[in-house]
């Protein structure tokens, strides 16, 4: 199986992909974090996304598709992906296809989160991570508490950023122009589900999987 999440930055999709991953047994491929590994690496790929991603810039197409392509050559993708922030241009989307049918996959459906621009800048400009347990917190809805690993106490948190408001405002305006025009790409393929995003981590991840059960997905 391999299916897409769309929708703005801080719509849910990193939350719901480790929700669904956990149950169905799927690889979660987030960009984001494929950005973050080649720059701590300092891969020749991470240094050149470095600049695009400080500024809150989408990464080139040709660089997002070179670091996807490499991570599912790595041999543990399993029984299917989640592809978490990727594509976000119909360049990268057309890429996608490229890269699946070269091993013999295809996109089974793409899930489009719906959440208002209000609710984005509130999610992303509270949330909150850590340097030495990789854990997200939030200060409303997630505060931090003690470290679920037992490995820290608080002192590695940050703010990313790109989760600072000014940025936040660039972010949602890189999304409507350039990757917006993906729900209509997925549409006229007819694998676009639009699911809504703002209630609690629970519905949503009900409502995904309600939508999961009701399409056949070949094997």
């Amino acid at each position: 199986m391999y299916i897409i999440f769309v929708g703005q930055p801080g719509s849910g999709k990193g939350t719901q992909s480790e929700q669904l991953k956990e149950k169905m047994g799927l690889t979660h491929i987030a960009t984001g974090d494929l950005f973050r590994e080649h720059l701590s690496k300092n891969t020749p790929l991470g240094q050149q996304a470095r600049g695009f991603m400080d500024r809150g810039e989408l990464v080139p197409d040709e660089l997002t598709i070179n670091m996807v392509r490499d991570r599912l050559d790595r041999g543990d993708v399993g029984s299917g992906v989640i592809f978490d922030g990727f594509p976000r241009t119909i360049g990268q989307a057309d890429a996608l296809i490229a890269l699946l049918a070269e091993r013999g996959h295809k996109i089974d459906m793409a899930f489009n989160f719906n959440v208002t621009d209000a609710e984005i800048v509130r999610r992303l400009s509270g949330r909150l991570m850590c340097r030495k347990c990789a854990h997200v917190f939030h200060k409303d809805s997630n505060p931090y508490l003690a470290c679920p690993e037992n490995i820290c106490e608080g002192e590695y948190l940050y703010q990313r950023d790109d989760d600072k408001p000014e940025i936040i405002l660039s972010r949602l305006e890189v999304y409507n122009r350039l990757t917006k025009p993906l729900l209509q790409y997925y549409a006229q393929k007819g694998l676009l589900v639009n699911l809504p995003g703002e209630g609690s981590i629970e519905e949503v991840t009900k409502a995904l999987v309600a939508a999961l059960d009701r399409i056949e997905i070949p094997a």
